[in-house]
This record gives C-alpha cells, sequence and structure tokens, in this order.
C-alpha cells in the first residue's frame, strides 16, 4: 500500500513537472510567432517607404527635367526672336504692376497692435479689418507703388474681411500686430500720420501704431491666382 502510494505521487509530481515544460514550451513558440509576425510588418513597412521614395526620386528628376527644358526653350525662343527680348520686359512690367513679382524700394513700415494695456479690453482696443481697410485706402489714395500686410501682398482682389477674433487677407488667417510695408514716395510718413488721418483715429482710440521710414523694404509677390469672374475683354 506504501508503494503505491508513492508511486502515486512520484506520477502526479511527473505530471505537473510535463505540466509545467509544456506550458513554458508553448509560450516560446507563440512568442517567437509574435515575434516574426512584427519583423515581417516591419519589413514589410520598409519596402513600402523604399518604393514611395523611389517614386519620388523619379518624379524629382522628371521635375528638374521638366524645368531645364523649358528654360532652354525660353532661352532659344529669345535668341530667335528679335521683339522677345521686349515682350519679356513689357511682361515683367505688367507682372510688377498686378503684384506678381517681389519689389523693393523705400517707404515706410506701419506696426499697429491691439490695445491689451487696458484693464478692460473691449472692441475698441482691438483692430478689425474695417481699420486695416481704412489703412489701404488712405495709403492707397496717396499713390503707393505696393502695399503687404504681415507678408500678405495687397493686390486688385485682395479682401480683407473678418473671420471671428481674427482677420483674413487672401484668404490667409493673420492676427495682432499687422505690420504693414508700404514703397512709395517721401510723403508717406507725413499724409498718413497727419491730424485727422484715420491712423491719427487710432492713436486717439488707444491703439498703437508705430510708422517708420525705410530706405530697403522687400514686399514680396502675390502668391495666389488672379481671376476676373465679372469682366469680360472687348473685341
Amino acid at each position: 500500500m506504501k508503494n503505491k502510494k508513492q508511486v502515486a505521487i512520484t506520477l502526479g509530481i511527473v505530471c505537473f513537472v510535463l505540466t509545467i515544460g509544456i506550458m513554458i514550451q508553448l509560450n516560446t513558440i507563440k512568442d517567437a510567432v509574435q515575434s516574426v509576425g512584427q519583423d515581417a510588418k516591419d519589413n514589410a513597412l520598409k519596402d513600402e517607404v523604399l518604393k514611395w521614395k523611389e517614386r519620388y526620386d523619379r518624379a524629382y528628376q522628371e521635375l528638374e527635367a521638366s524645368e531645364e527644358q523649358l528654360n532652354k526653350e525660353r532661352q532659344e525662343s529669345l535668341s530667335t526672336d528679335s521683339t522677345s527680348v521686349e515682350k519679356q520686359k513689357k511682361l515683367k512690367e505688367l507682372n510688377t504692376y498686378l503684384g506678381l513679382t517681389d519689389v523693393t524700394g523705400s517707404g515706410i513700415i506701419i506696426t499697429v497692435q491691439d490695445n491689451t494695456a487696458s484693464k478692460f479690453v473691449t472692441s475698441k482696443d482691438l483692430v478689425h479689418d474695417a481699420d486695416l481697410r481704412a489703412i489701404v485706402s488712405e495709403i492707397k489714395n496717396i499713390g503707393a507703388d505696393a502695399i503687404s500686410i504681415n507678408g500678405q501682398r495687397i493686390v486688385s482682389s485682395t479682401a480683407i474681411n473678418c473671420a471671428g477674433a481674427i482677420v483674413k487677407i487672401n484668404e490667409e488667417a493673420i492676427g495682432s500686430p499687422f505690420v504693414i510695408k508700404v514703397i512709395g514716395n517721401g510723403d508717406l510718413n507725413y499724409n498718413l500720420t497727419r491730424p485727422g488721418s484715420y491712423i491719427d483715429k487710432l492713436r486717439d482710440d488707444g491703439i498703437k501704431v508705430d510708422v517708420k521710414p525705410s530706405d530697403n523694404i522687400t514686399i514680396e509677390k502675390y502668391d495666389g491666382v488672379l481671376t476676373n469672374k465679372y469682366i469680360q475683354s472687348v473685341e
């Protein structure tokens, strides 16, 4: 009877050990399978990234080749057509007039910003789209050559609108401070800050306005698309 008991205990211990061994092997196999699966996913992602990089490199090379060919054809056209130089000159002048080229010159830089020093900031302490439109209108009446606000070139189709707490110019959202660059004659400073001017009115209302003359102002081109929705040329 005693021997049977010892045999039963021994068999129980052996079964327990075997069970633990089998569980360890199963976990090891599971981890190995997961590791292989993850490696396969990583390799697949790397292959996909490499494929897209190759496509990008090919597209970029084709673009460069097209630009080189276009420049070559332009140069050949200029060399064979005696009127091309004059046409290019007129086109450049027209693009400058329309605001489609970067320009530089002397003028003034106006910085307009909200009055945040007030204890209780009200609508009167903020710069609104109507304020910017009024300043631009006075600048145009004086006869400035080029205007931009926070890098947005003012062209014939430019809209200055309110969009909640911000202002949108050329459909781009901008905020205070508003830096207005103006290229024009030397009377700009006096005419825009004279008593009774709109800038003078803003200052009386507590709006911060700083006007500085500059001999080296660069105004970037309008990077949108000029469209005429309602006019047609007369044949």
